[in-house]
């Protein structure tokens, strides 16, 4: 069986990524006999230019036929004040593709402990797998534009909370057997319902791992304080969505963080955290390891290659601990240069 994968380089240094990526995915590939193709699509601000439509619908049909989707970048100043932002066409995908849980692992790997924005001592060991919601909350609530008053509605269901609970409760079984789960139940009703839902859902199903409710301001402390305390961290949409960014910095560069968007079938949507990075766009200096783990949960969660994903884990931490890498991380590799290390480390 030959897996499709639907490939969308994006914007920005988006193509210069996602190059990256599919070169150590078709190097994994090969070695383990997983046969892929990589059906390309435009998407994004890139699309906008060509079609009019940040998601045009030979894009769309391209990604529901696919087994996974794979997106380098989208976005950039260029389509700030154009009709369709390119952001909208990734809100549409994701509703499309039925995603609703965000996965973002942080991981300080050894010896990047200097180049965290954290002491080596906080740094050390910080291994954290944030779960976000991403079809709820304010983000997709009842909208009213003013220029004297304006309001977003934020609403939650029950389903839609034990859902992802799950994704966290699950992941937490096969990591480290905890879960903190982040609200704001001491105001929000909607948090009240979340945390009522998770507590629910632990007692009756998740009695073997460890649960606790943190509230959002103290965990935006709490993770920077103290990051190898948490293990799996769940959260809504607004309140993931600005964790997870704060987060990524712990590492040491926003451009060594993959992301995962999954749903209920075993097609999803992998991506780096990082913007399209306008400015070094075409360059060769943009830092392919986002992309390239985002490529490794690719084959773990759509295709269901574990060991593949841990050789390319694999493959880019012995790189960066033999010194290679690209600037942001201290190194002299280029983009292209960096991937084609990683590509020839990857072994069984």
């Amino acid at each position: 069986m030959t897996f499709r994968i639907a490939y969308l380089p994006g914007d920005g240094v988006g193509p210069e990524v996602s190059a990256a990526a599919r070169r150590v995915m078709t190097r994994a590939g090969e070695i383990f006999s997983i046969p892929l193709k990589f059906d390309e699509f435009d998407f994004g601000g890139v699309a906008i230019d060509r079609h009019g439509d940040p998601l045009p619908p030979a894009t769309l049909t391209g990604c529901l036929d696919a087994d996974a989707v794979f997106l380098g970048a989208v976005g950039g100043p260029k389509w700030e004040k154009c009709g369709p932002r390119p952001e909208t066409g990734l809100l549409a995908l994701r509703t499309h593709l039925g995603v609703y849980a965000n996965l973002r692992p942080i991981r300080v790997m050894p010896g990047m402990e200097k180049l965290s924005p954290l002491t080596p001592g906080r740094a050390q060991g910080a291994d954290i797998l944030i779960i976000r919601e991403l079809t709820g909350g304010l983000y997709f609530g009842e909208k009213r534009e003013g220029t004297e008053r304006a309001s977003d509605a934020c609403v939650y269901t029950r389903e839609e909370v034990v859902r992802v609970a799950r994704v966290a409760f699950e992941a937490a079984r096969a990591r480290r057997g905890k879960v903190a789960s982040v609200d704001k139940a001491n105001v929000l009703a909607t948090s009240r319902l979340w945390r009522a839902a998770v507590v629910a859902l632990r007692e009756t199903e998740y009695r073997d791992v460890e649960l606790e409710h943190v509230l959002v301001d103290a965990m935006a402390m709490k993770i920077i304080q103290s990051p190898s305390a948490f293990d799996v961290v769940l959260t809504e949409n607004l309140f993931g969505d600005i964790l997870s960014d704060e987060a990524s910095v712990i590492a040491g560069s926003i451009g060594l963080a993959p992301s995962a968007s999954l749903g209920e079938g075993t097609r999803g949507l992998f991506e780096p955290i990082h913007g399209s990075a306008p400015d070094i766009a075409g360059e060769d200096k943009a830092n392919p390891t986002g992309a390239i783990l985002s490529g490794a949960m690719l084959m773990r969660f759509s295709l269901n290659e574990e060991a593949a994903a841990r050789a390319i884990e694999r493959a880019v931490e012995e790189t960066i601990a033999a010194g290679y890498g690209t600037a942001d991380i201290g190194g002299r590799d280029s983009c292209s240069a960096f991937a084609t290390r990683v590509a020839a480390a990857v072994r069984r």
